[in-house]
């Protein structure tokens, strides 16, 4: 017999070899009907997979906010079939097929041939033919050495290079009909349970995400169990084309990226380079309010020091290095070793603490280059970076004041937001002890502030536990961008130390945060979260003048003149084309405000202002136009004023 708790705490004497399917059904043939799996002592598991140990068990049915992951998986595996289906089982090797984020994916070599976006459709069509067979998906295992015979019969050469470093005595498998796949699972029961999906794109990928080995091709996918959330997801997606920052962003002149002569590391182009100049404007009066002081940090430094931060050790496969005289440096990843040079270049008493140092430090890192991605994953970026150094008595006070920080910081730009709490990884560095206090003060935070939070099990960094601020943008996507470390370890290893009220020496506490995190990649979630389309005090122009005709040009360089006074930032469109094609030009540039001046305006000496969303004001003082728009400025208001 084995003791299966359910959640409400019942504990339950069982048969051993019972499973989740018949624990739902004694509960209810309700809850049965609905089950698609199970979680069992927080592992997910089949509905249909024994449980011959003690366990806490939770049914898992199609709404639960888990089902994704299975049924996603499933999904993967089903488009794997269809693909074999398609261009023959002999022709196709099987890569591997992980749930992500909103969809999945599978990795393919199809010998001979390449897949295009033509077959997605006919690969979705063999897909719904399989759901509608509603074949029953079993798990079995096999031996290793059996497992490796079975794969390389089949011609499976990846699967074959996987099992072999698999550490285990048996290897599970997963059947659906005539497909077969390594798999830890879960899968749903069969494959008719989840029958509305997408394939959404192809791309190119490396085995294993090394260049060295060959090139797959990836087709990824999303699958809903509701049509009303999928064709949701799709409308969001097509939404999402349409703000992509990588075509808005040449288009409106904001950056570039050349390949051939910095992968990954943008060019900003005097539009851009306006945005980005006023982020930092406004991250920087808000941090000299908060008592921050700002340092700047070398670009380069001694090996030396990234040996004793811990990087070398976790990090020197993403970092720079350069040779001169005999020495070896490094290009810094971060900017934290430079921060607490600084912190030990005096002597710091207990009276001085908290002391807060920031910098909007620039950082390399190397990056793969089938991951770069515009501004979203970028090779060379600016952090917002800051360190506070305090006592440990202090710790849970400065994160409440961090995360006030980080709220009006989003504030201006709309964004709602979530945390979550990382804790201790695998690869940590320093005793658990230490993390264990580590990971309290930060949850202590958290509960005192009352902001909701997951914890996401061992995703902290390696010598933290770290909150990370998922924000929601204008489409309901999710970005993480803020993010706040606890660091015990990095004082242990250049032993930084106050003095205390004792006289003595005592360790300090050092809290990593960084709340735009990388500046170009915020300016990238900028640019689809206001599709281009800046508020004023953010817009690279803000007014453009548009004379009718040549007559007008002298009456508009005069307005001109006093925006350019009032330091508002104006252009002059007098190009020798209609009135209509400029209009429709500048509502392209996605330029707040037009004054459209012809002899009606001069005559009166007032002005006629058209919105980009195309809303007219005819005959206005400049005066209060004027007014009006710095007070929407300085105000860093996301509407316009004139609407």
């Amino acid at each position: 017999m084995v003791k299966i708790t359910l959640p409400d705490g019942t504990v339950k004497e069982c048969e051993e070899g019972i499973t989740p399917a018949e624990i739902a059904r004694e509960i209810s043939e309700g809850l049965f009907r609905k089950a698609i799996g199970a979680e069992v002592n927080g592992v997910l598991w089949d509905l249909n997979r024994p449980i011959d140990f003690d366990a806490t068990v939770r049914i898992v049915t199609i709404d639960d906010e888990k089902a994704p992951e299975i049924y996603r998986h499933t999904m993967s595996h089903i488009m794997a079939q269809a693909v074999m289906r398609y261009f023959g089982a002999d022709k196709v090797k099987l890569g591997i097929g992980p749930v992500i984020e909103n969809g999945f994916y599978y990795d393919f070599e199809v010998v001979g041939k390449r897949i295009t976006e033509e077959d997605l459709p006919k690969i979705e069509e063999l897909m719904k033919k399989i759901i509608k067979e509603d074949l029953p998906i079993e798990r079995f295992e096999l031996p290793k050495d059996e497992a490796i015979k079975f794969m390389e019969e089949k011609g499976q050469t990846y699967k074959v290079e996987l099992i072999k470093e698999i550490n285990d005595d048996t290897v599970s498998f997963y059947k659906q009909g005539e497909f077969v796949d390594l798999c830890r699972g879960p899968h749903l029961p069969s494959t008719g349970k989840v029958k509305h999906f997408k394939l959404l794109s192809l791309a190119g990928a490396y085995w294993r995400g090394d260049e060295r080995n060959p090139m797959l091709q990836r087709i990824y996918g999303t699958a809903f169990a509701k049509k009303k959330d999928l064709e949701e997801y799709l409308k969001m997606l097509k939404e999402a084309k349409k703000r992509d920052h990588r075509k808005l962003g040449p288009q409106l002149e904001l950056f570039m990226i050349d390949t051939d002569v910095a992968p990954g590391m943008p060019f900003f182009l005097p539009k851009g380079a306006i945005v980005l100049n006023e982020l930092m404007k406004f991250s920087r009066e808000l941090h000299i309010e908060d008592g921050y002081k700002e340092v700047i940090t070398p670009l380069v430094m001694n090996v030396k020091l990234w040996h004793q931060s811990g990087h070398w050790d976790h990090y020197k496969e993403n970092m720079y290095f350069t040779e001169k005289e005999g020495t070896m440096y490094a290009i810094k990843p971060m900017n934290c070793p430079g921060h607490i040079l600084i912190f030990k270049s005096s002597t710091i008493s207990y009276r001085d603490l908290p002391v807060k140092y920031f910098e909007f430090g620039k950082v390399h890192r190397y990056e793969r280059s089938g991951v770069l991605h515009g501004l979203m994953r970028v090779r060379a970026f600016t952090q917002d970076d800051a360190h506070i150094f305090c006592s440990e008595d202090q710790i849970e006070e400065e994160i409440k004041g961090v995360i006030m920080l980080i709220d009006r910081i989003y504030s201006p730009f709309g964004f709602t937001y979530r945390a979550e709490l990382s804790t201790m990884p695998e690869d940590h560095m320093g005793d658990e002890s230490v993390w264990r206090r580590a990971e309290k003060a930060l949850q202590n935070a958290l509960d005192k502030i009352g902001l909701e939070y997951k914890i996401a099990e061992g995703e902290g960094a390696f010598y933290g536990p770290k909150i990370d601020f998922m924000i929601k943008d204008s489409i309901g996507r999710e970005w993480q961008c803020a993010t706040v470390q606890l660091d015990f370890l990095m004082p242990e290893r250049f032993d930084v130390n106050y003095i205390g009220a004792d006289n003595k020496e005592h360790r300090v506490v050092m809290i990593h945060r960084a709340i735009f995190g990388s500046l170009e990649r915020f300016f990238g979630i900028l640019i689809e979260h206001f599709a281009g389309a800046f508020p004023t005090w953010l817009a690279p122009v803000q007014v453009v003048i548009i004379p009718i005709s040549d007559r007008h040009v002298n009456y508009s360089k005069e307005i001109m003149g006093k925006l350019e006074e009032s330091g508002i930032r104006v252009e002059m469109d007098d190009r020798r084309e209609t009135l209509g094609y400029r209009i429709r030009d500048n509502q392209m540039k996605k330029i707040p405000y037009m004054l459209i001046l012809g002899d009606k305006e001069e005559s009166e000496r007032k002005i006629s202002v058209r919105t980009r969303e195309n809303k007219e004001f005819k005959s206005l003082n400049l005066e209060d136009f004027i007014s009006k728009i710095l007070k929407e400025i300085n105000s860093r208001s996301r509407e316009l004023y004139l609407k």
